[in-house]
């Protein structure tokens, strides 16, 4: 029974808790969603102590290796910064996540991911909305395993097809880099995490990442590596950047004024944050130069932004406010992406089977056919005996290695160590995912006679190789971070392998599982070659339906591939033998003549060029139809002329401006066609890709007269030309 004086008592307490809950409100007026995440990020930092401030400008590695402790709190992974109870403000919870949420070295015990198939497969796709797709599958996985940030959205340009880092990235091109990185971290983004863009900038090798100096003139740098960054930037406005190891231009990417301050805050008007490479920083006065946050601060000779950056502003050598913007940046993107109104929470469930099919899909179409004699792909399923030969392929798919392994749910089928020194000679090992390439084919071709050799002995492949009506040789480079590729050859002489088997018997395939572009001595003789590069979680599938016909074909090159190393302008890998912790120049003389472009310039031949790729069909292209004014709008007839449905990728290169030849590609597309089925694609070129870069007024500079377009099957492939006529402009920087 309720006394009076209970009663009284009980609403007195309900009086008192309704007036709890406004005053609560109305002391945390960020959580009011109609204010923009920059008002919100204002009014939140504005109630931080100094303390608070410095801790969210830094934090450790959350990884229990090499004797780091993991901090509590932290999941277990890349990175984590301690959050603020007292003011609602959520801990961050970083991973790797260039090809899916990483588990580096098994931290986590048992938890696996969906691996994606590599950057350099994404970018081949020409297709954003696959980009787009494997970055919400990273977001969705994130979300449910409690991570909020994720380390995503590589976009460095590969200079140098030996790059160790190449197969994270996604090609040579800024235009198709920039639009696939900001389609990826959209899709990562629209799930409520925060995604990065990295590694600002020009980190264009591995070897001895840490003293080289990327030299570059200031144009050639905003056409090209710049460039790409600006358009993903721009698309997929990324909440925070991640800056390199490397020096640009004599300074430290991490402390680079110019990179950070002029171009990224000032020029681009970026308004997320800058967090450091982990072992990146090298001194407090980074904050100055445009540094936001130390990130993995164990690597680094001091917690810079810890109790040094403290001293620095009590004593006004860094000023509050600028220690007050850094902590609004980070404040404003976590408001942007979701973190303050709906946090992560780890232990939602996740559908791995979902995922993998889209995993599948897109590296199945990541795939690209470079050569088919006399079309010996797709193959009849009427072939009596298939040696399926080397590469682990009873196992499973090759993976690249570092910070960007995922390992899938169940673990990797095969691990096999390569051995090393140093701080990544931990994750110098070969991954297997558990998607077998040879238990795909014997699925693909139920009536045939299916074996495997090893491939360690060469004249046992060859005689497996002369017993069948086909054969399957699998040849494989693992590509790694921390290190670059000796040269382009295949590994453990595998090069030598493949040669003795497709000598063997005329209907050989080879494919390749490479980080990036190989030489092939053997091209002659082999009927049939395919670049599968790292597949991912359903690779071993995903192969199986290209050369059996299930997807037909519709890769194309995202990167040039050589006939010689010596193509190249630096045909001895700079600072290679160099004395340890000596700085050395890599002179990127080619300026933003990368790739496809250089050899347009030189003249000179590739082994097979950018955009290339096979079909088991035809693509006509016809209608040209070119309009000027402020920029060029291109538009054309797309047809398929064979007898099979196909996915084709047409590209519109400029390839002249007012006073010059040149080639740059200006836009592309993905279309799937029916037989005899013709579609229109119009496409309006960024006006920044036609023009050129002024330093001296740092504007975009487009001249008026006439200019010439391209558009075909590849870079060196053009079936249609036009022209059109633009007015003189200039844009902003």
């Amino acid at each position: 029974m309720i006394t009076a004086s209970r009663l009284l008592t009980l609403n007195a307490s309900l009086a008192v808790l309704a007036l709890a809950v406004p005053a609560r409100a109305a002391d945390r007026p960020w959580m009011n969603v109609k204010l923009s995440p920059d008002e919100r990020a204002a009014l939140l930092e504005k109630e931080m102590t100094l303390d608070e401030r410095i801790g969210l400008v830094h934090g450790p590695m959350s990884m229990p290796i090499f004797g780091i402790r993991k901090p509590d709190g932290a999941i277990g992974s890349a990175g984590y910064i301690p959050g603020v109870p007292r003011l609602g403000v959520p801990a961050v919870n970083e991973s790797d996540a260039s090809l899916g949420v990483t588990n580096p070295l098994g931290v986590r015990p048992g938890d696996g991911a969906t691996a994606l198939a590599s950057g350099l497969s994404l970018a081949a796709t020409f297709n954003t909305k696959l980009a787009y797709e494997g970055g919400a599958v990273v977001g969705r996985e994130a979300r449910a395993k409690g991570f909020n940030v994720q380390l995503a959205g590589g976009v460095n340009l590969a200079r140098d097809p030996r790059n160790g880092r190449n197969f994270e990235y996604l090609g040579e091109d800024p235009w198709l880099a920039g639009n696939m990185a900001a389609a990826q971290i959209s899709g990562i983004q629209a799930q409520r995490v925060v995604s990065t863009i990295k590694h600002f900038s020009l980190n264009g090798q591995e070897t001895n990442r840490h003293f080289a100096n990327s030299v570059i003139d200031e144009a050639a740098h905003r056409e090209s590596d710049l460039l790409a960054f600006q358009i993903a930037i721009e698309k997929g406005q990324p909440g925070a950047v991640m800056c390199a190891y490397n020096l640009v231009n004599g300074d430290y990417s991490c402390g680079n004024n110019h990179l950070l301050n002029a171009v990224l805050k000032r020029d681009w008007g970026y308004k997320g944050w800058v967090m450091s490479d982990w072992g990146a920083v090298h001194a407090t006065d980074y904050i100055l130069r445009g540094l936001d946050q130390q990130s993995g601060e164990q690597l680094d000779a001091k917690v810079w932004f810890g109790e040094p950056l403290k001293t620095a502003v009590e004593k006004g050598e860094v000023p509050a406010a600028r220690l007050s913007d850094a902590t609004r940046r980070i404040l404003r993107s976590m408001f942007a992406a979701g973190l303050f109104d709906k946090p992560v929470t780890p232990g939602g469930a996740i559908d791995y089977d979902a995922n993998a099919e889209v995993a599948r899909a897109a590296a199945a179409e990541g795939i690209v056919l470079l050569k088919n004699r006399s079309g010996l792909l797709p193959l009849a399923k009427t072939a009596k005996t298939i040696a399926v030969i080397g590469g682990h392929a009873d196992a499973g798919v090759l993976s690249g290695g570092g910070s960007s392994q995922v390992v899938p749910p169940g673990g990797a089928k095969r691990v096999v160590p390569l051995g090393g020194e140093g701080m990544m000679g931990a994750f110098r090992s070969q991954y297997f995912n558990g998607s077998s390439p040879l238990a795909a084919i014997r699925k693909a071709a139920p009536g045939a006679k299916v074996t495997f050799d090893d491939g360690r002995y060469v004249a046992s492949a060859v005689a497996a190789a002369k017993a069948a009506d086909v054969v399957i040789v699998f040849g494989n480079q693992w590509m790694g971070e921390g290190e670059d590729a000796y040269d382009l050859s295949l590994p453990n002489g595998q090069d030598a392998l493949i040669a003795a088997v497709v000598a063997a018997n005329p209907n050989a395939v080879v494919v390749l599982q490479t980080g990036g572009p190989v030489s092939m001595p053997w091209l002659t003789d082999a009927g049939a070659v395919v670049e599968a590069w790292y597949a991912g979680v359903k690779g071993g599938e995903a192969i199986a339906d290209v050369l059996f016909g299930a997807i037909n074909p519709s890769g194309r090159l995202p990167i040039t591939f050589p006939a010689s190393i010596d193509q190249y302008p630096r045909a001895q890998l700079p600072g290679l033998g160099a004395p340890e912790k000596t700085r050395f120049d890599v002179v990127y003389s080619e300026g933003a003549d990368i790739g496809y472009r250089r050899f347009a310039a030189s003249g000179q031949k590739p082994l097979f060029p950018f955009g290339y790729g096979l079909s088991y069909t035809s693509f006509a292209y016809g209608n040209l139809k070119v309009t000027g004014g402020e920029t060029l709008t291109v538009s054309f007839d797309v047809t398929n002329t064979g007898q099979r449905t196909g996915k084709d990728a047409p590209q519109v290169y400029l390839t002249g401006a007012p006073g010059k030849a040149t080639q740059r590609l200006i836009g592309f597309d993905k279309v799937e066609l029916q037989p005899g089925e013709t579609r229109k694609v119009t496409l309006t070129a960024d006006a920044r890709l036609l023009g050129r870069f002024d330093v001296k007024t740092n504007r975009w500079v487009l001249d008026k007269g006439a200019y010439q377009v391209g558009v075909g099957a590849a870079a060196d492939n053009l079936a249609l030309k036009g022209s059109a006529d633009l007015r003189a402009r200039t844009l902003k920087p």
